[in-house]
């Protein structure tokens, strides 16, 4: 998927922030803070590397094929996904670790000098050791953040595989037992010389969080070398995840990702040039792998020899290998578990079997088989007959029919939903029901031609329960966004009910933006001077242009960032305006002035830092206004805005991805604001207290469950200009897999991390079709579904805000008046009132220019 381009638009999804985009897709430097990636390999003559964020394409450990050849077939064939599990961790060098390893034993032999001892185990002495369970209860009680033993079990892993801590039998795997002990090597963990309690204090914390990051990589790759057998339920649900954004596995089925994550096998390769599967072959390249891919596939599915031979490129290759039978009997346990409902000799509808089926498609699923592709009408059929119904009428939907109403416009636009509704909806002769027919035809009539009239009585009335608790699920989901739509709007209200009598206002200071909402639009002639005109949101650029040219002309209206990239709008665009990315502003030109267009002073940023300002707020005051803020423009999006933004918003008719983009470029914003900030601050002394305070506020961010504003807060302290200035920071949110553990274990209200989850979706999007054999693919959308359910999960319940508990924050607000260098007198202290403090953040002047801060920086610190 395209994002940020400057070519001429290809559709509206595209002319949204380019800011906004790049912090999704385009962070090659940045995005190391998140998930640092391997070492690197040249990428091939005339590739171009991939943004990270996106597609690790040139941060994998990659294989070559060799060309075709023949060879006998063996018969234990195994498949391959080429991972970077092991390589993944982050490079923070075994020096840290050490260090960490030394802080966590002083503290442990000074806090609980009884836990190393010898022990006794089946008439066997073990000299100065302890139990694999005692170590993790000691670690849960010290990290009050862990929420899972399985967490600290893979912060032990780390020191086990870096031989830190060595088990007694020299085993591999760290086990949660009390019957498995492990001595720490006295060459590595020697006496800590720390001066005092705070320093010790510290530097155990310190080492926590550097073990906590590297943890989840660690225990993955412990579990994936137990034997498959041994793996436990949870060990299972690990692999699981992890298959979820591995790109071979993208178009897989729940039910197989699970079978797979039981069959898995860890292989790793430590030299280049090893010959992984051999064929005989004649020389020539074939083609790179690169993480996520696989091998083998055609030939275990033909029966036939490998087509290719496989080379390592580098050190240090890892694969996830399935073996020829797995394959074959997970093939088979799919086919025997489909069900393909046919209809004039068609395929209609295909249903998956799930032993499990209480999960497929989340809790409290009431169908024991799971759709997987279908046609509309057929799957709206199928969910319909899901729906049950209690005494009440009252009984909890199928979270499969919210999937289906979240995602329907992709498939399924609002006139045939709606059409499809009527027809769903039984009358008997006579009846004229809650749905009327919006034409004057009734479109449907029950046809029972066994039971007595009271049997098809109660059969009518019970389907047209269902489709009104269907409707009313709708409705709920939606809320005041249908009255957008036109036709959702004369369906629902040519109905005898009123759908939207729970539906409230938003009540935050922010209100969403609508579409028909008027906005004023500032646009700019080639002389710099500005045109201004109240237009609706969704105004098409034609539309724009009318208003301010005369027809006829060679005129085109051009967007352009402060680096003077430019790019021209397309006439069928809409709502341009609200989509502009940071400092980016629309010209009218004709085609001839284009190359003349050059960036407003404004675009350019601020010339100076706002250094003394910040002195004079406390960084809790800064961190809390950043989530109230945050939290309003979170709370004015809708979360089917994702799925709007990710599939193309031109593909869907009237809508607008405007509030997502406020939000996303709300996130760009904080991002630079950090980085402008520091690379303005000529003054050495308070450009370190100022790295100091930013490092505060992202530890409140955290501690209010702020992530969107502490990542952006992080990315923009791991920004290039600012690791020059500031090499020995290290950022401690290390990668993605340690965030999607911490966040699955979060308790609403908190603001996630959006441009991950829109890069999950990318991915999910990107990795699998929107239908197939002409079929909808609805278990794409079943995905796509469970990530815009994490939105709704996030704002479940109401935000208060209020300063955070006692935690890392508080130890590190020791800011006495010998920390602070300020210029400013006691009249600088109105800055500290909170209207003063909220009106600074929501003005925040940026640089987003990344050549001119990398300018500025070697300018202030050469």
């Amino acid at each position: 998927m395209k994002r940020g381009s400057q070519q001429a638009e290809e559709s509206c999804a595209t002319e949204c922030a380019r800011d906004t985009v790049q912090a999704i897709l385009t962070m090659e430097n940045v995005v190391k803070s998140i998930c640092p990636p391997p070492r690197r390999c040249t990428p091939e003559m005339g590739e171009t590397p991939l943004p990270e964020a996106l597609n690790s394409k040139d941060t994998m450990k990659q294989s070559r094929w060799k060309s075709k050849g023949c060879a006998r077939l063996e018969e234990q064939r195994p498949h391959y996904i080429a991972t970077a599990f092991e390589e993944g961790k982050p490079d923070v060098g075994t020096d840290r670790v050490v260090k960490a390893a030394r802080s966590v034993y002083s503290v442990m032999i000074e806090r609980n000098p009884g836990m190393i001892r010898d022990r006794k185990h089946h008439l066997k002495t073990y000299r100065q050791c302890c139990s694999g369970k005692e170590l993790v209860d000691w670690l849960m009680k010290q990290n009050e953040c862990l929420q899972s033993r399985s967490q600290a079990v893979g912060m032990w892993q780390v020191l086990v595989d870096e031989g830190i801590l060595v088990h007694v039998k020299h085993e591999l795997n760290f086990q949660d037992k009390d019957t498995q002990f492990y001595r720490f090597q006295d060459s590595e963990c020697g006496p800590n010389h720390t001066t005092n309690e705070k320093d010790s204090e510290d530097e155990l914390q310190e080492g926590l969080s550097l073990l906590s990051q590297l943890g989840p990589d660690a225990l993955l790759t412990m579990i994936l070398r137990k034997c498959p057998s041994q793996r436990s339920a949870e060990d299972l649900e690990v692999i699981y995840e992890e298959l979820l954004h591995v790109k071979a596995a993208a178009h897989l089925s729940t039910s197989v990702r699970k079978e797979l994550a039981a069959v898995l096998v860890f292989e790793s390769h430590a030299k280049a040039g090893t010959v992984c599967e051999c064929d005989s072959f004649a020389e020539g390249l074939v083609t790179t792998l690169h993480e996520g891919e696989d091998f083998g596939q055609l030939a275990l599915l033909n029966d036939a020899p490998r087509a290719a031979t496989i080379i390592l490129r580098e050190d240090n290759c890892h694969f996830l290998r399935v073996d020829k039978q797995d394959f074959i009997r997970i093939l088979k346990d799919v086919e025997a578990n489909t069900v393909r409902l046919q209809e004039h000799g068609k395929t209609v509808l295909v249903l998956e079997k799930s032993s499990d089926w209480a999960e497929q498609g989340g809790a409290g699923s009431n169908s024991k088989y799971t759709v997987m592709s279908g046609t509309p009408e057929k799957i709206l059929e199928h969910l319909l007959e899901t729906i049950k119904l209690d005494s009440n009428g009252n009984d909890a939907i199928d979270p499969c029919v919210s999937d289906f109403l979240l995602t329907h416009k992709v498939f399924m636009p609002s006139s045939q939903l709606c059409e499809a509704l009527q027809h769903q909806y039984p009358a008997m002769h006579g009846d004229e029901g809650v749905f009327m027919p919006l034409n004057h035809q009734c479109t449907y009539q029950a046809e029972l031609s066994e039971g007595s009239d009271q049997e098809k009585a109660s059969y009518v009335l019970t389907a047209k329960q269902k489709v009104v608790k269907l409707v009313g699920q709708w409705v709920v989901l939606y809320g005041l966004l249908l009255k957008e739509d036109p036709i959702a709007l004369n369906f629902l209200e040519n109905q005898q009910f009123d759908w939207f009598s729970n539906c409230e206002e938003p009540v935050g200071r922010i209100q969403p933006i609508r579409a028909q909402d008027k906005m004023l639009y500032e646009i700019y002639r080639p002389d710099n001077k500005p045109l201004t005109l109240m237009l609706p949101v969704n105004t098409s650029v034609q539309d724009v242009m009318s208003a301010i040219v005369k027809p006829g002309g060679d005129h085109i209206l051009v967007k352009m960032n402060s680096a003077g990239e430019r790019a021209q709008l397309k006439l069928d665009a809409t709502a341009v305006y609200t989509a502009l990315g940071l400092n980016e502003k629309l010209f009218i030109c004709t085609s001839s002035q284009v190359e003349q267009l050059m960036p407003l002073k404004e675009q350019q940023g601020p010339e100076r830092a706002t250094t003394d300002t910040l002195e004079q707020m406390s960084s809790k005051d800064i961190a809390n206004e950043l989530t109230n803020y945050d939290w309003e423009l979170f709370t004015a999006m809708h979360e089917v805005e994702l799925v709007y933004y990710v599939f193309g918003r031109h593909k869907f008719s009237g809508v607008i991805t405007a509030n997502l983009e406020r939000f996303v470029r709300r996130f760009n914003e904080v991002q630079h604001w950090v980085v402008t900030e520091l690379c303005l601050c000529e003054d050495l002394v308070k450009r370190a207290i100022l790295l100091k305070k930013f490092i505060k506020i992202a530890a409140v961010l955290k501690e209010q469950k702020n992530l969107n504003s502490f990542f952006a807060v992080m990315f923009g302290l791991s920004n290039s200009a600012v690791h020059r200035l500031y090499k020995t920071w290290e950022d401690p949110s290390r990668n993605h897999r340690a965030y999607r553990l911490a966040v699955a274990k979060l308790s609403p209200p908190y603001i996630p991390f959006m441009p991950l989850l829109l890069k999950d979706m990318t991915f999910i999007n990107d990795g699998n079709p929107n239908y197939v054999e002409k079929l909808v693919n609805f278990e794409k959308l079943r995905m796509i579904a469970k990530t815009v359910k994490i939105v709704r999960g996030c704002r479940s319940q109401p935000y208060v805000p209020s300063s955070p508990q006692r935690g890392l924050a508080d130890r590190m607000f020791l800011e006495g008046p010998t920390n602070r260098i300020s210029t400013y007198s006691d009249n600088g202290l109105p800055l500290r009132n909170p209207s003063n403090i909220r009106h600074y953040i929501q003005n925040l002047k940026v640089i987003d220019n990344q050549r001119k801060l990398t300018q500025l920086s070697r300018t202030t610190e050469c």
